[in-house]
C-alpha cells in the first residue's frame, strides 16, 4: 500500500488513512461554517424582528403624540370658546344694563308726562267748577291720578287701534273703565277686551274677582287690569293672575297688540270652520296658555346649559390626557426593557434604534 507524509505531523501514513483524515477535517470545517452561518442568520432574523417591533412601537408613539396634540388643540379651542362665550355674555350684560337705563329714563319721562297731565286736569277742573275741584282735592290725589291714567289709556288705545271701538265707562256705572270692541278690517266685531286701571300704593286681591264679574255681565272675552302696583306672583310686569291679565302701564300697548291679534286669529278660524263651536273656549285656552312665560324662561336657560357642557368636556379631556400619559410611560419602559434584554444577549453589535437613545436618556 502506498504511503505519504502527513502534512501536519510529518509521519508516514497510508494513503487511505490520510485521505480519510483530510475528508474528516474538511467535513468538520464545512459543518462549522454551516453552524456559524445558521447562527448568524438566526441572529440577523432576531435583529430584523426587533427592528420591526421597535419601528412599530415608534409608529404607535408617533400616533399617540399626534392624538395628544389633537387633544391639546381641542382643549385650546374649548378655552377660546369659553372666553368667547364670556365675552358674549359680558356684552349681553352691558346691553341689558343699557336697556334697563333706557327703561328707567323712559319710565321717568312717562311719570313726568302723567304728572303734566294731572296738572292740566287739575287746571281744567278748577276752571269748570271751583267747588268740584275742592271736592276732588278733599278726596285725595289718588282718585285724580286714576282718572288721568284712565283718560290717557283711552286716548292711547284710540290712537293705536283706530278701527276698534273704544268706549269709556262713566263714573258711577258698574263695570270696568274701558271697553274695547275689536273689529276686523271689514268692521266685524270679533271680541271685547275690558280694561280696568288702578293707581294705588298696594295691590288688592279683590280686583280680579270683581273684573271677572264685570266680564260675565258685559259678555266680554278678556279682562285686563293695568296697575302701578303688581301682585307678588307677577314680578316681570306682565302675567296671568287669578284668570285676569295683569300688566304695568308701560307694557299696556304691547299686551293690547298681542290680545287683539289672538282675538282676530280666533275669529278667522271660526269663520273658516263654522262647525267648530265653543269659540270662547278656543280663545280662552289660547290666550291663557303658558307660551309667553315659556319663551322668556327658555332664553334664561341657554347660558347655564352651555357653561355646564363646556365644564363636562374639559373634565373628560383631562381624564383622557392622564390615561394617555400613563400608557406612553408604560410603553416606553416595556420597549426599553426589550431593547436592553436583546442588547445583553447580542452585545454592542446591536444596531441603534432611531429615537431610542434619546428616549432612554429622557427616561433615565
Amino acid at each position: 500500500m502506498q504511503k505519504i507524509l502527513c502534512p501536519h505531523c510529518g509521519k508516514e501514513v497510508e494513503l487511505s488513512e490520510a485521505f480519510r483524515h483530510e475528508m474528516e477535517t474538511l467535513i468538520a470545517k464545512e459543518t462549522e461554517e454551516k453552524v456559524r452561518k445558521a447562527m448568524k442568520e438566526e441572529a440577523s432574523l432576531e435583529i430584523e424582528d426587533l427592528k420591526k417591533s421597535l419601528q412599530e412601537q415608534s409608529q404607535k408613539l408617533d400616533e399617540m403624540r399626534k392624538q395628544e396634540l389633537t387633544l391639546r388643540q381641542k382643549s385650546r379651542e374649548l378655552e377660546e370658546k369659553e372666553k368667547e362665550m364670556e365675552l358674549t355674555m359680558s356684552r349681553r350684560i352691558d346691553e341689558e344694563k343699557q336697556k334697563i337705563t333706557e327703561e328707567v329714563l323712559k319710565k321717568a319721562d312717562e311719570i313726568h308726562r302723567l304728572k303734566e297731565l294731572e296738572k292740566e286736569k287739575v287746571i281744567s277742573d278748577l276752571k269748570q267748577a271751583l267747588t268740584d275741584a275742592q271736592r276732588k282735592a278733599s278726596q285725595g290725589s289718588q282718585q285724580l291720578q286714576g282718572e288721568v291714567l284712565e283718560l290717557d289709556l283711552e286716548e292711547n288705545l284710540r290712537a293705536s287701534f283706530p278701527q276698534d271701538t273704544i268706549e269709556g265707562i262713566g263714573k258711577g256705572v258698574r263695570g270696568a273703565d274701558i271697553r274695547q270692541i275689536v273689529r276686523s278690517p271689514l268692521g266685524t266685531s270679533c271680541g271685547v277686551i275690558l280694561w280696568e286701571s288702578k293707581r294705588t300704593k298696594a295691590w288688592t286681591d279683590d280686583w280680579p274677582a270683581k273684573l271677572k264679574e264685570d266680564l260675565r255681565s258685559e259678555k266680554a272675552d278678556i279682562p285686563v287690569i293695568i296697575t302701578t302696583t303688581l301682585p307678588k306672583d307677577v314680578p316681570s310686569g306682565l302675567g296671568l293672575y287669578q284668570g285676569v291679565w295683569v300688566v304695568k302701564y308701560e307694557l299696556t300697548l304691547a299686551l293690547a297688540q298681542l290680545l287683539r291679534k289672538n282675538i282676530l286669529d280666533v275669529a278667522r278660524q271660526r269663520a273658516v270652520s263654522a262647525q267648530k263651536a265653543d269659540k270662547a273656549s278656543l280663545l280662552y285656552d289660547y290666550v291663557m296658555g303658558h307660551e309667553f312665560r315659556q319663551q322668556v324662561e327658555a332664553m334664561a336657560e341657554v347660558y347655564s346649559e352651555m357653561k355646564s357642557q363646556i365644564s363636562k368636556e374639559r373634565m373628560a379631556f383631562e381624564k383622557i390626557w392622564k390615561a394617555r400619559d400613563a400608557q406612553i410611560t408604560r410603553m416606553m419602559l416595556s420597549t426599553a426593557n426589550i431593547y436592553g434584554s436583546i442588547q445583553g444577549h447580542v452585545g454592542d453589535g446591536l444596531p441603534a434604534i432611531k429615537g431610542m437613545d434619546l428616549e432612554l436618556s429622557e427616561g433615565e
